[in-house]
Order: C-alpha cells, then sequence, then structure tokens
C-alpha cells in the first residue's frame, strides 16, 4: 500500500553556530548511513523527489536553506527548476570536471537565484573553474594538514565567498577553522545526519502519462482536471507541492483549476517527469481503496453542487472525500497525514473530526456506505431528499465507474 521514502539532513552553521541550512543527503533505509550504490542522477533524483513529494520542502527545511549535492546530470536537467530557487543551494564535487556547457548552465542556475557551493575545495581540483560562480566553498578539514588548510582558507579571502569548513569531528578542527574566521561549519562535531522518513505513494503510471499525453497536446483545462480527479496519489502529491514553499505561493489551493493555472502546463509536465521516472510499482494503492476515494470524493462534489454551491466550493468537497482514507493509505493517523499538506483548515477539520460543513458532507457518505440509521436525519440536516440523495448516489457510482478503476 505504501513505502518509505529516507532522506539524510545535516545542519549547517554560521560562525555563531546559528543555523542556516541543512546539506540533504539520499539514503536508501533508516539505518543507512552512506548513498549506497546509486548511480549519481539516481541519488539526486531520489533527494529532489523525497523533498518535493514525499516530504515537502516546508517541513525539511523550514525557512532555512537546503544544500543539494547534484551531479552533472542532474545540473543539465530541467527537474532543479521545480525547486525554490531561492532556498536551494546546489553542491558541486570537486571533481566535476566543468565542460563550457557545463559552466554556461551553472551561471545561468545562479541567474534563476540559485545558490553553488564547492565541495571538497582545492585550486587543484576540476571544480575550481566554477570559483567565479560560487557563493558558497566547503573546506574540507581532514582532507589535508592543518598548514595547507590554512593556506587555502587564506587564499579564499580574497573571494566573495562563504568559506564553510566541513567534516569538522573534533574540537581541534573546529578551534582551527574558527582561527582561521571561516564563515560557516558542518561535521558531527556539531551534529550527526538524522534520518527522516515518510510514507509514500505512487500514481499509476497509465494516469501520469495519461497526463503528460495531454499536456504534450495542450489538451483543455478540464480534461487535465479529470484525470487528476481518478487518481487520489497524484491529487495529493499535486497538492502538496502546490501549497508548499517549492511553489512559493502566498495563498493556500485547495482546488484542481486553481493548482493547474498557477504551475502552468509547462512546470506540470516537469513535475510529472520526475514522478513518472522515480515511481515503483512497491507503491501502488489497491484497486478497491482508490476507488472508495473517488467514489466518496465524486458523491460529496454531487452533493455540494445539488446544494447550489459554485464550481470551486464543489471542488473542495471533492478533495476532503478524496482524501478521507489517508490514514489508511499512509497507515498513520489522519492528523500526521495532513500534517505537510497545507489544505484550508475548513477541509482538515472535516477530516480530522468530522467538523463544519465539509465535515457534515462526509458523515453523510460515510452513513450511506454503512448503512447507518443517521442517514435520513444527516440528509436533512443537509437539505437533501431522500430520493435526489439516491440519485446523487447513483450518478457517482457511474461514474466511477466508467473510469474503470
Amino acid at each position: 500500500m505504501s513505502v518509505s521514502a529516507f532522506l539524510g539532513r545535516q545542519p549547517v552553521l554560521n560562525r555563531n553556530q546559528q543555523l542556516i541550512g541543512y546539506e540533504l543527503l539520499f539514503r536508501e533505509s533508516e539505518t543507512s548511513t552512506e548513498i549506497g550504490r546509486h548511480a549519481e542522477l539516481d541519488a539526486d533524483t531520489e533527494v529532489l523527489v523525497n523533498t518535493l513529494n514525499h516530504m515537502g520542502t516546508s517541513w525539511l527545511i523550514g525557512n532555512k536553506l537546503a544544500f543539494i549535492n547534484v551531479g552533472e546530470s542532474m545540473i543539465g536537467s530541467d527537474f532543479l527548476e521545480l525547486l525554490p530557487p531561492r532556498r536551494v543551494v546546489l553542491e558541486i564535487s570537486g571533481k566535476l570536471t566543468p565542460s563550457n556547457e557545463l559552466l554556461s548552465r551553472v551561471r545561468h542556475l545562479r541567474s534563476l537565484g540559485f545558490g553553488v557551493a564547492l565541495d571538497g575545495f582545492s585550486f587543484e581540483s576540476p571544480a575550481a573553474a566554477f570559483l567565479d560562480l560560487a557563493n558558497y566553498v566547503k573546506l574540507d578539514v581532514q582532507s589535508m594538514d592543518a598548514p595547507a588548510f590554512q593556506t587555502l582558507a587564506v587564499r579564499l579571502r580574497s573571494y566573495p565567498v562563504i568559506r564553510i569548513a566541513e567534516r569538522v569531528e573534533t574540537y581541534e578542527h573546529y578551534h582551527l577553522a574558527r582561527d582561521l574566521g571561516l564563515d560557516g561549519y558542518q561535521g558531527y562535531y556539531f551534529a550527526k545526519p538524522e534520518t527522516l522518513s515518510a510514507k509514500v505513494i505512487h500514481p499509476s503510471f497509465a494516469n501520469t502519462l495519461k497526463l503528460l499525453n495531454l499536456l504534450r497536446q495542450d489538451a483543455a483545462l478540464k480534461e487535465v482536471e479529470a484525470v487528476l480527479k481518478t487518481d487520489v496519489a497524484l491529487s495529493f502529491k499535486l497538492l502538496r507541492y502546490v501549497n508548499s514553499a517549492a511553489a512559493g505561493l502566498n495563498t493556500t489551493i485547495s482546488s484542481f483549476s486553481h493548482a493547474l493555472t498557477v504551475l502552468g502546463y509547462k512546470r506540470l509536465y516537469r513535475w510529472l517527469t520526475l514522478l513518472l521516472v522515480t515511481s515503483s510499482e512497491n507503491g501502488l494503492m489497491p484497486a478497491a481503496l482508490q476507488k472508495t476515494a473517488v467514489s466518496r470524493a465524486r458523491m460529496m462534489e454531487l452533493i455540494a453542487l445539488e446544494s447550489g454551491l459554485p464550481s470551486d466550493v464543489a471542488d473542495s468537497f471533492f478533495i476532503t472525500g478524496m482524501f478521507s482514507l489517508l490514514d489508511v493509505i499512509f497507515d498513520m493517523p489522519i492528523a500526521l497525514a495532513l500534517e505537510h499538506l497545507n489544505l484550508p483548515e475548513e477541509i482538515c477539520e472535516a477530516l480530522m473530526v468530522h467538523a463544519g460543513r465539509y465535515g457534515l458532507c462526509l458523515e453523510l457518505v460515510l452513513a450511506m456506505e454503512a448503512g447507518t440509521d443517521n442517514l435520513p436525519q444527516l440528509a436533512q440536516r443537509l437539505n437533501i431528499e431522500a430520493e435526489a440523495l439516491n440519485l446523487l448516489h447513483t450518478s457517482a457510482l457511474s461514474w466511477v465507474e466508467e473510469l474503470s478503476l
């Protein structure tokens, strides 16, 4: 039903030992401490996917910076532009040999607002060619003796970069870096990386491909919206992404149409491509669960429309029904599942304690599923006649059957 995603996170501190950001590190499992046997692009992409979709940028880094290791393949891809540039520092290995094309691409990423850090830096390393584009330079305190470290740190003073001592594991390491006036620190002396995890569900390949094809054809918004309404995982990931710091928005979005308008087809296409290349069959939801969630969503949407509510409000009713099984899908309390989704409070209250108009409608739909005795009273509170309710129920079930879920 769900699998877990793992991510290492190690603090990066300024010279006063105040937190300025975290380096995000790929982890294969909760207990692993290394990247593992992944190709460079795979590991980079997994970090991005975990950041964007499984955990959420706001939860991972708050209002701090994210230092993300990127290789040549990732630097050249469009995926990076899905991240919030002013919150992300792209960390380039000292071993990376720059081509003119790569230098040009990094220069473009800098112009978009991304920070650039050079990892394990030395003036003899191939990546020294990136120095004019860097905001940060990380100096490995363990890779050279103290005189060589001092020489390198002093030479870098004439460059407009923030010098960070990394792999600081002892008081002697810290003392050396502090006395040289370095701007920041990272290492076990301050904090070991912590491994964070999140439950993961994956959209179906079919729906992701269908959406990609619709976007390529520049299909109507309603066609794209129709596919989203059939897939709980896609809906969940899209709304979390668009409401996270990754989208750089100051408003809460709870309708598909608004989300699609804000993102635009080009950005949505990139996001879906990223989902597709990192999907795993292990995270697919059971068909019965998907069907129940979509049935609830459609029924709530129809009840809202029958009550004369506008379509954007009906969309919020749909989303309430769609996400009413998140606790089962993720095998955790509903409040935890909603924690990083950033939905409007009214929808969250409905899902957690069945409060408000959305909660009342959800109770009605659940009563219809279970055939409980309080069904007539709930229908009366929503001013829906029994006959109309039956017609809506039939219509919802027919709609779901047509989807062939």
